[in-house]
């Protein structure tokens, strides 16, 4: 990535600070959504990191300036914006938060009248009027008009309680003694708060919302070193950590091992489908052990490309009763279809109550893979490898079957291999899961010297 260039996609604007991403990028992009939307009022959030003030106060700067009102609702959770914008009949919101990059990036996330992040489509246009800067701009007298609201935490979190799905008797009756990590973002408040409404005892570490990152801010193992530490030292039941705007979440154990961040998705799945019966939607990256444990329920599984936008689409036209990416972002559509810790947090701590077992017990009982998460700069050539690569993968995996939506995922007799480029940093991702450790190793080793 040069340092003038945006990370374009429904996952967002992205971009660094000070080096491509500055306060007019912010004021155009909200001028094209004002303008995009007609008319009404628009609910804007933010993460916690210390440029979202100045891109906030840009971002109503563009929608005012179209004519478009605007309710600011301060840091909260990007799905908190998601709830706001549904229960205020909004036309649309925007987030300000760059999710799991680091701290010198920041980002918009654009959401339409459902609270959904918009498609493609609609994100096609938008991007077409920014470029044209064809800007609907208002006289004095018809500009937008802004007001604060500070009741959203505890709303967002009075709505997780009321989800019947959720056995909050049960979870009571367990007393949880729970450690958060919330990086310092925007789940700093609302995640303790929603524990401790659930009767569970709560130690908080980097939870102040002052947007210093203490550690990498992706709620993945080799970042939940501190947690792991502090749920040994205060011997909880298990510890919580979500990224900067909250909308995923990584559990640790007892012990205080990291399980991995896909197994959140895999026990909310578990945990919903025990109750309602209905279609499974993950994307193609996520660990066959949730696509198991759904059909284990009866479920029929649909895969999406990667992406919340995608993985919402996939939801509503397969009328699934919970989805989600295997990146710790559960979607559960009967609270809203948007990726979600608060209600991921309360799903888990159900799902143990209810078959009283600890975290380690549960992880346990479910189906054993290995998976390897691996990433590299994007070289100048990846799509020829990646085309190149195709054509001498069955001399590396055997006979396989080939998925081309996101990337190229190769399915074959002991697991699957995934390449695609990412939709929020200037990288390529592989993936491989199998059911040997020592294959998945190997595998990873030689697909990554292939690429790098």
């Amino acid at each position: 990535m040069t340092s003038k260039t945006l990370i374009k996609s429904t996952s967002g604007i992205r971009g660094v600070i000070g080096r491509g991403f500055e306060p007019q990028v912010a004021i155009n992009y909200a001028a094209a959504f004002g303008t995009l939307l007609k008319k009404g009022k628009v609910i804007v959030g933010r993460d916690s990191r210390p440029s979202g003030e100045m891109i906030t106060r840009a971002v109503v700067s563009g929608l005012v300036s179209v004519g478009i009102d605007v309710i600011e609702i301060g840091v909260v959770p990007t799905p908190t914006v998601e709830i706001a914008i549904k229960k205020l009949k909004a036309s649309g919101g925007v987030c300000v938060t760059a999710s799991h990059n680091p701290a010198e990036w920041n980002a918009l996330k654009f959401f339409n009248d459902r609270g959904e992040l918009i498609t493609p489509s609609q994100y096609k246009r938008l991007d077409k009027i920014c470029k044209s800067g064809h800007f609907a701009f208002k006289p004095h007298s018809k500009l937008g008009k802004t007001q604060s609201q500070s009741q959203w935490i505890n709303e967002h979190v009075r709505r997780v309680l009321s989800v019947k799905t959720v056995n909050k008797a049960a979870i009571r009756r367990r007393k949880f003694t729970v450690v958060v990590d919330a990086i310092n973002g925007a789940g700093s408040v609302a995640l303790p708060l929603l524990l401790k409404k659930l009767g569970a005892k709560v130690f908080e570490i980097n939870c102040k919302a002052d947007g210093q990152f203490v550690h990498e801010p992706e709620p993945v193992p080799k970042n939940l070193g501190q947690l792991g530490r502090a749920v040994k030292r205060r011997k909880a039941d298990l510890g919580l950590a979500c990224d900067p705007d909250a909308d995923r979440l990584a559990l640790v154990d007892e012990r205080g091992r990291p399980i991995g961040e896909e197994l959140t998705l895999t026990i909310a799945v578990k945990e919903v489908l025990k109750k309602t019966k209905g279609a499974t939607v993950i994307n193609l990256s996520t660990s066959k052990v949730t696509a198991d444990v759904a059909r284990s329920h009866g479920s029929k599984v649909y895969y999406s490309r990667v992406g919340e936008s995608n993985v919402v689409q996939m939801i509503r036209a397969r009328r699934a009763v919970i989805g989600g990416e295997g990146n710790g972002g559960v979607i559960y559509p009967a609270f809203h279809t948007g990726r979600d810790a608060l209600i991921a947090a309360a799903l888990v701590l159900s799902c143990l109550a209810e078959d009283k077992m600890s975290l380690a017990q549960l992880v346990e009982t479910l189906p054993k893979y290995y998976i390897i998460k691996s990433k590299a700069a994007l070289p100048d050539n990846f799509s020829a490898r990646l085309g190149r690569f195709e054509k001498k993968a069955s001399r590396l995996l055997g006979k396989t079957a080939v998925d081309k939506r996101d990337g190229l995922r190769f399915d074959f007799q002991q697991g699957w291999v995934q390449i695609r480029p990412s939709n929020t940093e200037p990288i390529f991702r592989l993936i491989v899961e199998t059911s040997e450790q020592k294959l998945t190793r190997r595998l990873s080793q030689e697909v990554m010297e292939y690429f790098t």
